[in-house]
């Protein structure tokens, strides 16, 4: 695949996150695709993506990843964005970049880098103490 046909799976993941269309989310991973949130485990495997979509999803009231900026650098699409929320009653947004490796028109591995204590505190959730900011 070249870079544009990357970047058009890519824009069709983030169009299905700002749908909250958690089905077509979770059928853009490879079968052997990895989720990984960088400060936490990956998740590994199609099946268990979807599962922990849709167990995230359940709580997203509205969504929408606003793209900054996206390109391809070396074989993976880059994303900077900001992702606005309403999560179990809770508006929030927080800063990300996204990291995705497409192959076969499917996100093999997609890495996310943002603070994960900003986020959980933007979704009303506490975060655990080994994720809490020392002040």
């Amino acid at each position: 695949m070249n870079g544009e046909q990357k970047i058009a799976v890519v824009r069709k993941m983030i169009d299905a996150w700002n749908r909250r269309d958690w089905q077509l989310v979770g059928d853009l991973f490879a079968e052997d695709g990895v989720l990984h949130s960088m400060m936490i485990d990956p998740v590994n495997g199609r099946d268990a993506i979807a599962t922990r979509i849709n167990a995230l999803g359940a709580g997203i009231d509205s969504i929408t990843l606003h793209i900054a900026n996206i390109g391809i650098v070396g074989d993976v699409v880059v994303i900077e964005r900001v992702d606005e929320f309403v999560y179990n009653g809770h508006p929030g947004k927080v800063p990300v970049v996204g990291v995705l490796e497409i192959e076969d028109e499917k996100v093999k591995a997609w890495r996310e880098y943002y603070d994960r204590a900003q986020l959980l505190g933007e979704m009303g959730v506490a975060p655990k103490p080994e994720y809490a900011s020392a002040h």
